[in-house]
């Protein structure tokens, strides 16, 4: 299916692995190497002597896994803004902070008194966090309220959101993204258009009318009417040119449709967040009430907290944490890292802030070993450019994490080289193909405008289990992730028993198949991982 970009479109093809690199037998090993790997140093180092990072910063780690010794190291104290790598210190401390089965929980309560099928005084719509409400799961909870007998409140709909503060957006997130998905609002509730779980947010299908000159047809999913669409949109002769566009302006729930789209083309689709996903949610609620025959006698308000001794009408659990780490991590999900981070600081801390979720998550990190004053960590998901980590931390970071009960889970997490279903290989789903990477590779990426990083775990031609980091600032190339996928390649061929031929290299010069769509942070920009595009096919 295609996708409508908000202001522009791009087609980003992701490079194959870099033009041939023998391994050679020789026992060199980089400044700061603290257990030379014989003949990968040399490999690395020619993999990085690419012209593309001339200029740029980069670093590097490569340790083993099992010791924690480094094998190879780039800069590696460095500090450097990770982009969505730091869904890494995220996703570890939720597990460890939270737990493996800790699970959202999004109620309906009523405060009064009930006389028949008559509830005299307000229902309560209160939220604590879950960013996989579906329109369904608030059908649900009308459905029971209805099941129950009520009919009728004689007073108003209160959407509860106090579980987390006021604020929506994270530190230094930019401007020109507030209608970008992936820049949602966080709200302790919200509603997701997909089982993609993009809180928050609403799917737009744009699709031709029947013949030249008519207006498209925009469709929202799910259908409410707390945003109001614009439609500008017109159809135009089939084999026409086609540009649609989709944007909603800064403090708005109007979501303006333009452009053109020939006859018979299929539809554009585009993933907008709306402006205060509470009342978003509250408006879904409503209208699954009134579906259900239950009527709200005095309006919505949002804000205001349940008062003691309300009376529980209906609840709906989320997926344990453990199950939302897939969409979380496979195809980095911003909003759930946010999330994340604000029920940390509530469940730790008291306090449903980011302050108060980062100092939890930096304790966390104390408990590993690593020093969290020797990072900075502003938000959760790196949208944040004020974010800055070393590779030498992410590596210490990864040996640690095996160690914990709840490993296996979050390593499966992962996005996974060149696994083609989306739940698996996720925003590595089309990359390393052909290499010894592919299915072996787990790794974090991230990507912003001149950022781009690939940190994780892969075994060695030897069996050898490596943990590895590479971060990039900087640069101004098209791309950089060829030379990641070509680090990632030479550390699964690696053998320390000798030389090794380079495992399914291909031609720099040739684009990998399947490359998903890739959608700009920025216009111009065209090496991002799929998370920030929203094609069907990642």
């Amino acid at each position: 299916m295609p996708t409508t970009h908000r202001r522009f479109r791009h087609r980003a093809l992701l490079w194959a692995v870099a033009a041939s690199l023998a391994l050679t037998a020789t026992s060199g090993a980089s400044a700061g190497a603290d257990t030379p790997a014989p003949g990968l140093s040399q490999t690395l180092d020619q993999i990085l002597g690419d012209t593309r990072l001339n200029g740029a910063q980069v670093g590097v780690v490569v340790s083993d896994a099992e010791t924690g010794q480094t094998l190879y190291q780039r800069n590696g104290d460095g500090r450097l803004v990770p982009a969505s790598s730091t869904k890494l210190l995220t996703s570890t401390a939720a597990m460890a902070l939270l737990g493996p089965d800790y699970r959202f929980s999004t109620d309906v309560l009523a405060d009064g008194s009930r006389h028949g099928s008559v509830f005299q005084g307000d229902v309560y719509l209160r939220g604590t966090g879950d960013p996989t409400m579906l329109a369904e799961d608030y059908d649900r909870l009308a459905a029971t309220v209805a099941a129950a007998g009520i009919r009728r409140f004689t007073g108003r709909l209160v959407a509860d959101d106090t579980r987390f503060d006021s604020s929506r957006l994270g530190a230094s997130w930019a401007a020109d993204d507030e209608s970008a998905y992936y820049s949602s609002q966080i709200s302790p509730l919200t509603v997701a258009p997909d089982t993609d779980y993009d809180a928050g947010t609403v799917l737009l299908s744009v699709a031709p009318g029947s013949a030249p000159g008519e207006a498209a047809a925009v469709k929202v999913t799910p259908s409410n009417d707390y945003v109001r669409i614009d439609n500008r949109a017109t159809t135009v002769a089939a084999g026409g040119s086609r540009a649609i566009t989709v944007d909603r302006m800064h403090g708005s729930n109007t979501i303006v449709v333009s452009g053109k789209i020939p006859v018979g083309s299929t539809p554009a689709t585009s993933w907008t967040s709306v402006w205060e996903p509470t009342g978003y949610a509250a408006a879904v609620f409503a209208d699954a009430l009134a579906a259900h025959g239950v009527k709200v006698t005095r309006g919505t308000v949002l804000g205001t907290a349940v008062p003691q001794g309300a009376t529980t009408l209906a609840s709906h659990p989320s997926m344990p944490l453990k199950d939302l780490l897939t969409p979380f991590l496979k195809l980095s999900n911003n909003n759930h890292a946010e999330v994340l981070v604000k029920t940390i600081g509530y469940e730790v801390k008291g306090s449903g802030t980011w302050s108060a979720g980062l100092s939890a998550i930096a304790d966390h990190l104390r408990t590993l070993g690593l020093d969290p004053a020797a990072l900075r960590q502003m938000d959760g998901s790196g949208l944040s450019r004020m974010d800055v980590v070393s590779t030498e931390q992410f590596t210490g970071l990864l040996v640690a994490a095996r160690h914990q009960p709840w490993f296996q889970e979050w390593y499966d997490a992962l996005p996974i080289a060149c696994a083609s279903d989306r739940m698996t290989g996720g925003t590595l789903r089309s990359r390393m193909c052909g290499t010894a990477a592919a299915g072996n590779l787990h790794g974090k990426t991230g990507s912003l405008t001149g950022v781009s990083g690939l940190s994780g775990y892969v075994t060695d031609a030897d069996g050898r289990k490596l943990v590895f980091s590479f971060v990039s600032n900087n640069y101004v190339a098209s791309s950089v992730k060829n030379i990641e996928d070509a680090v990632g390649a030479a550390l699964a061929g690696y053998s320390v028993k000798g030389a090794q031929q380079p495992q399914g290299t291909a031609r720099s010069d040739r684009p990998t198949t399947d490359a998903p769509t890739a959608r700009d942070e920025q216009p111009g920009r065209t090496d991002l991982e799929c998370s920030w595009t929203k094609p069907a096919s990642c």
